[in-house]
Protein backbone atom coordinates (compact mmCIF):
# COMPACT_ATOMS: atom_id res chain seq x y z
CA UNK A 1 0.00 0.00 0.00
CA UNK A 2 3.14 2.59 0.68
CA UNK A 3 4.44 1.70 -3.14
CA UNK A 4 1.43 2.03 -5.23
CA UNK A 5 4.19 3.63 -7.78
CA UNK A 6 6.93 1.02 -7.07
CA UNK A 7 9.77 1.41 -4.92
CA UNK A 8 10.75 5.77 -4.10
CA UNK A 9 13.45 6.67 -6.83
CA UNK A 10 16.30 7.61 -4.05
CA UNK A 11 20.06 8.70 -4.61
CA UNK A 12 21.56 4.90 -4.50
CA UNK A 13 24.61 4.17 -6.18
CA UNK A 14 25.88 0.85 -7.28
CA UNK A 15 29.60 -0.25 -5.37
CA UNK A 16 32.07 0.27 -8.58
CA UNK A 17 35.34 0.28 -6.35
CA UNK A 18 36.75 -0.54 -2.86
CA UNK A 19 37.09 2.60 -0.18
CA UNK A 20 37.53 3.25 3.63
CA UNK A 21 34.99 5.55 5.41
CA UNK A 22 34.28 5.92 9.15
CA UNK A 23 31.08 4.41 9.36
CA UNK A 24 29.42 1.79 7.33
CA UNK A 25 25.80 1.15 8.08
CA UNK A 26 24.16 -2.32 6.50
CA UNK A 27 20.99 -1.73 6.49
CA UNK A 28 18.96 0.89 4.07
CA UNK A 29 15.51 0.50 6.26
CA UNK A 30 13.88 2.81 8.58
CA UNK A 31 16.35 1.71 11.27
CA UNK A 32 19.49 2.19 9.45
CA UNK A 33 17.95 5.48 7.55
CA UNK A 34 17.40 7.22 11.25
CA UNK A 35 20.93 5.80 12.39
CA UNK A 36 22.43 7.27 9.44
CA UNK A 37 21.03 10.77 10.16
CA UNK A 38 21.80 10.75 13.63
CA UNK A 39 25.69 9.56 12.93
CA UNK A 40 25.81 12.21 10.36
CA UNK A 41 25.64 14.97 13.03
CA UNK A 42 29.13 13.69 14.44
CA UNK A 43 30.79 15.32 11.66
CA UNK A 44 31.75 11.21 10.55
CA UNK A 45 32.00 9.75 7.21
CA UNK A 46 29.29 7.34 6.58
CA UNK A 47 28.39 4.77 3.92
CA UNK A 48 24.85 2.55 3.71
CA UNK A 49 25.25 -0.93 2.15
CA UNK A 50 21.83 -3.04 1.35
CA UNK A 51 21.58 -5.97 -0.54
CA UNK A 52 17.76 -5.15 -1.20
CA UNK A 53 16.74 -1.78 -2.67
CA UNK A 54 15.76 1.03 0.02
CA UNK A 55 12.73 0.64 1.79
CA UNK A 56 12.02 -2.70 0.33
CA UNK A 57 12.61 -5.08 3.07
CA UNK A 58 10.56 -4.27 6.57
CA UNK A 59 9.90 -0.76 6.04
CA UNK A 60 7.50 -1.78 3.35
CA UNK A 61 5.51 -3.98 5.64
CA UNK A 62 5.42 -1.68 8.31
CA UNK A 63 1.95 0.01 9.90
CA UNK A 64 3.94 2.24 11.52
CA UNK A 65 1.86 3.25 14.86
CA UNK A 66 4.69 5.01 16.69
CA UNK A 67 3.44 4.17 19.92
CA UNK A 68 5.87 4.76 23.25
CA UNK A 69 4.02 1.50 24.79
CA UNK A 70 5.44 -1.21 24.60
CA UNK A 71 4.43 -4.58 23.77
CA UNK A 72 4.21 -5.41 27.20
CA UNK A 73 2.59 -3.89 29.69
CA UNK A 74 4.58 -1.74 32.58
CA UNK A 75 2.74 -3.60 35.14
CA UNK A 76 4.02 -7.34 33.80
CA UNK A 77 7.52 -5.96 32.24
CA UNK A 78 8.39 -4.71 36.15
CA UNK A 79 7.80 -7.95 37.50
CA UNK A 80 10.18 -9.30 35.14
CA UNK A 81 13.21 -6.65 34.76
CA UNK A 82 12.22 -4.33 37.84
CA UNK A 83 10.28 -1.09 38.26
CA UNK A 84 13.10 1.29 37.94
CA UNK A 85 14.50 -0.43 34.46
CA UNK A 86 10.61 -0.82 33.07
CA UNK A 87 9.78 2.52 33.93
CA UNK A 88 13.36 3.87 32.05
CA UNK A 89 12.16 1.43 28.99
CA UNK A 90 8.26 3.80 28.98
CA UNK A 91 10.30 7.23 29.09
CA UNK A 92 12.50 6.62 26.82
CA UNK A 93 10.02 5.03 24.51
CA UNK A 94 8.15 8.42 25.14
CA UNK A 95 11.05 10.84 24.41
CA UNK A 96 11.94 8.51 21.16
CA UNK A 97 8.26 9.69 19.76
CA UNK A 98 8.87 13.47 20.57
CA UNK A 99 12.41 12.74 19.06
CA UNK A 100 11.11 11.37 15.35
CA UNK A 101 8.53 13.99 15.66
CA UNK A 102 11.64 16.54 15.79
CA UNK A 103 13.71 15.23 12.90
CA UNK A 104 10.66 15.15 10.72
CA UNK A 105 10.01 18.90 11.55
CA UNK A 106 13.51 19.74 11.38
CA UNK A 107 14.77 18.26 8.38
CA UNK A 108 10.95 19.33 6.44
CA UNK A 109 10.24 15.51 5.43
CA UNK A 110 6.40 15.17 3.67
CA UNK A 111 5.48 11.83 5.42
CA UNK A 112 2.22 12.12 6.83
CA UNK A 113 3.18 12.21 10.34
CA UNK A 114 0.39 12.93 12.52
CA UNK A 115 0.15 12.89 16.74
CA UNK A 116 -2.62 10.42 17.47
CA UNK A 117 -3.63 9.35 21.06
CA UNK A 118 -4.05 5.68 21.38
CA UNK A 119 -6.51 3.43 23.07
CA UNK A 120 -5.62 0.44 24.96
CA UNK A 121 -8.53 -2.25 24.84
CA UNK A 122 -8.80 -5.15 27.30
CA UNK A 123 -7.87 -8.58 26.50
CA UNK A 124 -6.96 -12.10 27.83
CA UNK A 125 -3.71 -9.95 29.39
CA UNK A 126 -4.95 -7.27 31.16
CA UNK A 127 -8.66 -7.06 31.62
CA UNK A 128 -10.82 -4.19 32.56
CA UNK A 129 -9.35 -4.06 36.05
CA UNK A 130 -6.13 -5.02 35.26
CA UNK A 131 -6.42 -2.01 32.35
CA UNK A 132 -7.23 0.28 35.33
CA UNK A 133 -4.67 -0.55 37.62
CA UNK A 134 -2.18 -0.61 34.49
CA UNK A 135 -3.02 3.30 33.97
CA UNK A 136 -2.51 4.31 37.86
CA UNK A 137 1.43 3.12 37.10
CA UNK A 138 1.89 4.79 33.98
CA UNK A 139 0.77 8.11 36.00
CA UNK A 140 2.32 7.54 38.62
CA UNK A 141 5.54 7.69 36.61
CA UNK A 142 4.33 11.29 34.59
CA UNK A 143 2.97 8.82 31.31
CA UNK A 144 0.17 10.36 29.57
CA UNK A 145 -2.19 7.78 30.57
CA UNK A 146 -5.53 7.39 32.04
CA UNK A 147 -8.60 5.11 32.06
CA UNK A 148 -11.62 6.04 30.23
CA UNK A 149 -14.87 4.11 31.03
CA UNK A 150 -17.50 3.22 28.48
CA UNK A 151 -18.85 6.12 27.20
CA UNK A 152 -15.72 8.04 26.56
CA UNK A 153 -14.60 4.76 24.58
CA UNK A 154 -17.96 4.93 22.60
CA UNK A 155 -17.72 8.87 21.91
CA UNK A 156 -14.20 8.79 21.15
CA UNK A 157 -13.79 5.26 18.90
CA UNK A 158 -17.64 4.27 18.20
CA UNK A 159 -16.55 0.88 20.33
CA UNK A 160 -18.87 -0.17 22.32
CA UNK A 161 -16.61 -2.09 25.32
CA UNK A 162 -16.60 -1.90 28.99
CA UNK A 163 -13.50 0.68 29.31
CA UNK A 164 -10.09 0.99 27.92
CA UNK A 165 -6.51 2.82 28.60
CA UNK A 166 -6.14 6.63 26.90
CA UNK A 167 -2.81 7.89 26.51
CA UNK A 168 -1.30 10.52 24.24
CA UNK A 169 1.81 11.46 23.12
CA UNK A 170 2.20 8.83 20.20
CA UNK A 171 1.28 9.29 16.34
CA UNK A 172 1.11 7.74 12.63
CA UNK A 173 3.28 8.33 9.62
CA UNK A 174 4.03 6.87 6.18
CA UNK A 175 7.12 4.55 6.81
CA UNK A 176 8.13 4.52 3.27
CA UNK A 177 7.79 8.51 2.71
CA UNK A 178 9.87 8.86 6.34
CA UNK A 179 12.86 6.45 4.91
CA UNK A 180 12.61 8.04 1.25
CA UNK A 181 13.12 11.46 2.92
CA UNK A 182 15.72 10.65 5.49
CA UNK A 183 17.62 9.26 3.24
CA UNK A 184 17.30 11.90 0.35
CA UNK A 185 18.60 13.95 3.42
CA UNK A 186 21.45 12.18 3.88
CA UNK A 187 22.79 12.18 0.67
CA UNK A 188 22.35 15.93 0.72
CA UNK A 189 24.41 16.16 3.61
CA UNK A 190 27.44 13.57 2.37
CA UNK A 191 26.24 9.76 2.87
CA UNK A 192 27.41 7.81 0.04
CA UNK A 193 24.43 5.12 -0.47
CA UNK A 194 25.18 1.83 -1.99
CA UNK A 195 22.25 -0.58 -3.35
CA UNK A 196 22.19 -3.62 -4.29
CA UNK A 197 25.16 -4.58 -2.25
CA UNK A 198 25.69 -8.07 -0.56
CA UNK A 199 27.76 -8.21 2.20
CA UNK A 200 29.33 -11.43 2.75
CA UNK A 201 32.09 -11.53 4.94
CA UNK A 202 32.70 -8.93 7.98
CA UNK A 203 36.03 -9.23 10.10
CA UNK A 204 37.03 -7.35 12.97
CA UNK A 205 39.82 -6.36 13.43
CA UNK A 206 41.41 -3.82 16.63
CA UNK A 207 41.63 -0.72 14.55
CA UNK A 208 38.89 -1.20 11.84
CA UNK A 209 36.67 -3.43 9.98
CA UNK A 210 36.85 -4.96 6.74
CA UNK A 211 33.63 -6.05 4.55
CA UNK A 212 34.03 -8.31 1.94
CA UNK A 213 30.69 -7.48 -0.84
CA UNK A 214 30.02 -10.44 -3.24
CA UNK A 215 32.32 -9.70 -6.33
CA UNK A 216 35.32 -9.25 -3.81
CA UNK A 217 35.11 -5.63 -3.20
CA UNK A 218 35.88 -3.87 0.32
CA UNK A 219 34.79 -1.81 2.37
CA UNK A 220 37.52 -0.60 5.14
CA UNK A 221 35.69 1.46 8.36
CA UNK A 222 36.40 2.35 11.50
CA UNK A 223 32.97 0.96 12.54
CA UNK A 224 30.25 -0.81 11.79
CA UNK A 225 26.50 -0.64 12.08
CA UNK A 226 23.96 -3.67 11.65
CA UNK A 227 20.37 -2.59 11.07
CA UNK A 228 19.17 -5.47 9.45
CA UNK A 229 15.83 -6.05 11.17
CA UNK A 230 14.82 -9.76 11.86
CA UNK A 231 17.51 -10.89 9.15
CA UNK A 232 20.61 -10.25 11.44
CA UNK A 233 23.90 -11.14 10.97
CA UNK A 234 25.30 -14.87 11.81
CA UNK A 235 27.90 -13.22 14.46
CA UNK A 236 25.10 -11.29 16.53
CA UNK A 237 23.57 -13.12 19.68
CA UNK A 238 19.97 -14.23 19.12
CA UNK A 239 19.65 -15.29 22.65
CA UNK A 240 15.90 -13.69 24.29
CA UNK A 241 14.90 -13.04 20.20
CA UNK A 242 12.21 -14.46 17.90
CA UNK A 243 11.00 -13.97 14.56
CA UNK A 244 7.22 -13.55 14.31
CA UNK A 245 5.13 -13.05 11.22
CA UNK A 246 2.43 -10.35 11.44
CA UNK A 247 -0.53 -10.13 8.41
CA UNK A 248 -2.08 -6.50 7.39
CA UNK A 249 -4.64 -5.45 5.30
CA UNK A 250 -6.17 -2.50 4.09
CA UNK A 251 -9.73 -1.06 3.47
CA UNK A 252 -10.80 1.07 1.10
CA UNK A 253 -11.52 5.06 1.50
CA UNK A 254 -14.14 5.69 3.80
CA UNK A 255 -13.19 9.01 5.66
CA UNK A 256 -16.72 9.53 6.84
CA UNK A 257 -16.66 6.46 8.24
CA UNK A 258 -13.85 6.64 10.66
CA UNK A 259 -14.03 6.83 13.96
CA UNK A 260 -13.57 10.76 15.46
CA UNK A 261 -10.41 10.70 17.23
CA UNK A 262 -8.49 8.51 15.00
CA UNK A 263 -6.73 7.10 17.85
CA UNK A 264 -4.30 4.37 17.08
CA UNK A 265 -6.68 0.98 18.91
CA UNK A 266 -4.54 -2.02 20.40
CA UNK A 267 -5.70 -4.85 22.40
CA UNK A 268 -4.07 -5.91 25.58
CA UNK A 269 -4.02 -9.79 24.47
CA UNK A 270 -1.71 -12.27 22.51
CA UNK A 271 -1.25 -11.62 20.42
CA UNK A 272 -3.04 -8.41 20.02
CA UNK A 273 -5.08 -6.66 16.85
CA UNK A 274 -4.16 -3.11 15.97
CA UNK A 275 -5.94 -0.22 14.02
CA UNK A 276 -5.18 3.06 12.58
CA UNK A 277 -6.75 5.18 9.78
CA UNK A 278 -4.23 6.74 7.33
CA UNK A 279 -3.96 10.33 5.65
CA UNK A 280 -6.34 9.21 2.80
CA UNK A 281 -9.06 7.54 5.09
CA UNK A 282 -8.56 4.35 5.28
CA UNK A 283 -8.24 1.46 7.95
CA UNK A 284 -5.15 -0.27 8.52
CA UNK A 285 -5.73 -3.76 10.64
CA UNK A 286 -3.23 -5.92 11.56
CA UNK A 287 -2.32 -8.91 14.08
CA UNK A 288 -3.10 -12.72 14.65
CA UNK A 289 0.70 -12.87 14.83
CA UNK A 290 2.84 -15.78 14.52
CA UNK A 291 6.28 -17.20 15.48
CA UNK A 292 8.03 -18.16 12.27
CA UNK A 293 10.06 -16.58 9.53
CA UNK A 294 9.02 -18.90 5.98
CA UNK A 295 8.47 -16.13 3.90
CA UNK A 296 6.08 -18.96 1.60
CA UNK A 297 3.96 -20.32 4.40
CA UNK A 298 3.58 -16.68 6.24
CA UNK A 299 2.51 -15.01 2.56
CA UNK A 300 0.27 -18.38 1.62
CA UNK A 301 -1.61 -17.42 4.98
CA UNK A 302 -2.99 -14.06 4.02
CA UNK A 303 -6.04 -15.14 2.34
CA UNK A 304 -7.10 -17.01 5.70
CA UNK A 305 -5.42 -14.22 7.88
CA UNK A 306 -7.39 -11.77 5.73
CA UNK A 307 -10.39 -13.23 6.98
CA UNK A 308 -10.00 -13.12 10.42
CA UNK A 309 -9.24 -9.51 10.45
CA UNK A 310 -12.04 -8.72 8.56
CA UNK A 311 -14.01 -10.36 11.08
CA UNK A 312 -12.18 -8.57 13.94
CA UNK A 313 -12.50 -5.21 12.42
CA UNK A 314 -16.57 -6.05 11.77
CA UNK A 315 -17.28 -6.64 15.76
CA UNK A 316 -15.21 -3.68 16.61
CA UNK A 317 -16.80 -1.00 13.74
CA UNK A 318 -19.73 -2.96 12.66
CA UNK A 319 -20.08 0.48 10.58
CA UNK A 320 -17.57 0.18 8.65
CA UNK A 321 -16.58 -1.44 4.85
CA UNK A 322 -14.52 -4.40 5.95
CA UNK A 323 -13.06 -4.98 2.28
CA UNK A 324 -9.73 -5.63 2.30
CA UNK A 325 -8.42 -3.59 -0.73
CA UNK A 326 -4.70 -4.13 0.07
CA UNK A 327 -2.88 -7.40 2.04
CA UNK A 328 0.35 -8.19 3.21
CA UNK A 329 2.27 -9.94 5.55
CA UNK A 330 5.64 -9.09 7.64
CA UNK A 331 8.35 -10.29 10.02
CA UNK A 332 9.92 -8.85 12.67
CA UNK A 333 11.97 -9.29 15.70
CA UNK A 334 10.67 -9.97 18.99
CA UNK A 335 12.01 -10.45 22.52
CA UNK A 336 10.89 -12.22 25.90
CA UNK A 337 10.59 -8.74 27.48
CA UNK A 338 9.53 -6.90 24.44
CA UNK A 339 12.87 -4.69 24.63
CA UNK A 340 15.38 -4.59 22.03
CA UNK A 341 18.97 -5.03 22.19
CA UNK A 342 21.20 -2.70 20.46
CA UNK A 343 24.75 -1.15 21.04
CA UNK A 344 28.18 -2.93 20.24
CA UNK A 345 28.19 -6.52 19.66
CA UNK A 346 30.09 -8.83 22.70
CA UNK A 347 33.04 -10.23 20.72
CA UNK A 348 33.16 -8.23 17.53
CA UNK A 349 35.04 -4.95 18.02
CA UNK A 350 33.78 -1.99 16.40
CA UNK A 351 30.99 -3.56 15.23
CA UNK A 352 27.28 -2.53 16.70
CA UNK A 353 23.83 -3.76 15.89
CA UNK A 354 19.59 -3.12 16.64
CA UNK A 355 17.84 -6.57 17.37
CA UNK A 356 14.12 -7.15 18.25
CA UNK A 357 11.55 -4.25 17.62
CA UNK A 358 8.53 -5.91 18.37
CA UNK A 359 5.46 -3.43 18.13
CA UNK A 360 7.35 -0.64 18.49
CA UNK A 361 9.93 -0.55 15.23
CA UNK A 362 10.06 2.63 14.24
CA UNK A 363 10.36 3.67 17.86
CA UNK A 364 13.09 1.88 19.09
CA UNK A 365 14.85 2.66 15.53
CA UNK A 366 14.99 6.24 17.24
CA UNK A 367 16.08 5.11 20.34
CA UNK A 368 19.18 2.65 18.49
CA UNK A 369 19.60 6.09 16.58
CA UNK A 370 20.51 7.67 19.91
CA UNK A 371 22.39 5.01 21.71
CA UNK A 372 24.59 4.55 18.61
CA UNK A 373 24.99 7.52 18.03
CA UNK A 374 26.37 8.68 21.38
CA UNK A 375 28.47 5.21 21.70
CA UNK A 376 30.20 5.89 18.64
CA UNK A 377 31.00 9.21 19.79
CA UNK A 378 32.46 7.86 22.79
CA UNK A 379 29.34 9.75 25.06
CA UNK A 380 27.44 7.11 27.88
CA UNK A 381 24.12 6.65 27.24
CA UNK A 382 22.18 6.26 30.61
CA UNK A 383 20.24 3.55 28.98
CA UNK A 384 22.67 1.64 27.29
CA UNK A 385 22.75 -0.93 29.85
CA UNK A 386 18.75 -1.38 29.86
CA UNK A 387 19.41 -2.22 25.78
CA UNK A 388 22.92 -3.65 25.51
CA UNK A 389 23.83 -6.98 24.65
CA UNK A 390 24.25 -9.84 26.60
CA UNK A 391 27.72 -12.14 26.53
Amino acid sequence: MWLPNGPPCLPFEHLRESFKVDIAVIGAGVTGALVVDALLRTGRSVAVLDRRGPAEGSTAASTALLQFELDTPLSLLSKQIGRERAASAYWRSASAVNYLQGRIRDLGLRCAFKERTTVYLPGDVLDVKGLRSEAVLRAALGLRSRFIARDELFSLTTIEGPGAILSAGSGEVNPVALVAGLWRSAARRGARLFSPVDVIDVESRPSFVLLTARGGLEVRAKHVVFATGYEPWKFVNMRGHRIVSTWVMATPRQPKRLWPSRSLIWEASDPYHYLRTTSDGRILIGGADEDFADDKKRDSLIPTKVRGLRRRLEALLPAVDSTAEFAWAGSFGASTTGLPSMGEVPGANRCFAILGYGGNGITFSAVAAQVIQRAIAGLPDPDQDLFAFRS
